[in-house]
């Protein structure tokens, strides 16, 4: 497990158009993130596009800002009393994604300055839980069939 700090460098050389779309989802599974807890005490998420977004955060000012945005009452160095649990990205994407039994993704430092999305795609998720795994499979397929048909 590492800090968030790795990861944070490698958000920012992203926006900077310099980040290694591979290397970020390797720290993001090597990083632990906070992720807030719902009004029922289960994982924060909203859905969007079709998709579940699990919320994630770097650090607790992150998370007090997106508090802060959904009208918690925070303090002023930008902290909350919201309630979180530490989770390992790697738990997150290989555990809890397959678990939600819909589409899902995470959603890290949604609603501030430099957001990333870790959708539901083969080589972030497992290819059973990726959206695009059976677009791809059926591809293969109607390729296959059409060669033997062929022959």
């Amino acid at each position: 497990m590492t800090s968030s700090s790795a990861l944070t460098d490698e958000i920012r050389a992203l926006y900077a158009e310099e980040g290694r779309p591979a290397a970020l989802v390797g720290w993001f599974r090597r990083t632990a993130v906070l992720v807030p807890s719902d009004s029922q005490d289960g994982l924060w998420s909203a859905e969007y596009g079709g998709i579940r977004w699990i919320h994630a955060f770097t650090d607790e000012a992150a998370l007090g800002r997106f508090a802060l945005a959904q009208g918690a009452d925070g303090t002023t160095d930008g902290t909350t009393d919201w309630t979180y649990r530490t989770v390992l990205g790697a738990r997150l994407l290989d555990v809890v994604v397959p678990a939600v039994g819909v589409p899902a993704g995470v959603a890290l430092d949604v609603g501030g300055p430099q957001p990333v999305l870790f959708p539901p795609v083969a080589g972030i998720v497992p290819d059973a839980y990726a959206v695009d795994a059976d677009v791809d499979a059926d591809t293969d397929a109607d390729t296959d069939a059409d060669t033997e048909s062929a022959v």
